[in-house]
């Protein structure tokens, strides 16, 4: 008798080391996964940063207006809107693969958690 309850002892401890590596192994992929995120950030602030400087140029260009001729001026204006233009594409860009990221980050981590049990009721909600 002693031996079948040590033997079932035995299992069970199993049975917990087993469920502990499990919820260990999906920590770690979700601390992966946000560390992704942070990166994403990241680009989402860069993208936002880089919106920001054709912005600043072409409103200068609109406070100064009356002090130069476009006609005059083309030659220096018509390069510097197709860059401002260029900046504002690759910021539009940037921080549409940044929300579509973050987006299939969120949905990977919702993953994680409805395929672990154990950390389920941990995470009841978004995170």
């Amino acid at each position: 008798m002693k031996g079948i309850e040590e033997s079932e002892a035995s299992l069970t401890d199993s049975d917990a080391l087993s469920v502990s590596r499990s919820e260990s192994v999906s920590i770690s992929r979700i601390q992966l996964v946000l560390a992704e995120k942070r990166t994403t950030l990241a680009v989402l602030r860069t993208g936002i940063g880089v919106f920001t400087l054709p912005l600043s140029v072409i409103t200068v260009l609109v406070a100064t207006s009356r002090s130069y001729v476009f006609l005059e001026t083309y030659h220096l204006l018509v390069p510097l809107l197709v860059l401002c233009i260029g900046l504002i594409v690759l910021a539009i860009y940037l921080v549409h693969r940044s929300v579509m990221r973050i987006r299939k980050q969120d949905a990977l981590i919702n993953k994680i958690k409805q395929e672990d049990p154990g950390l389920a009721e941990f995470y009841l909600g978004q995170l």
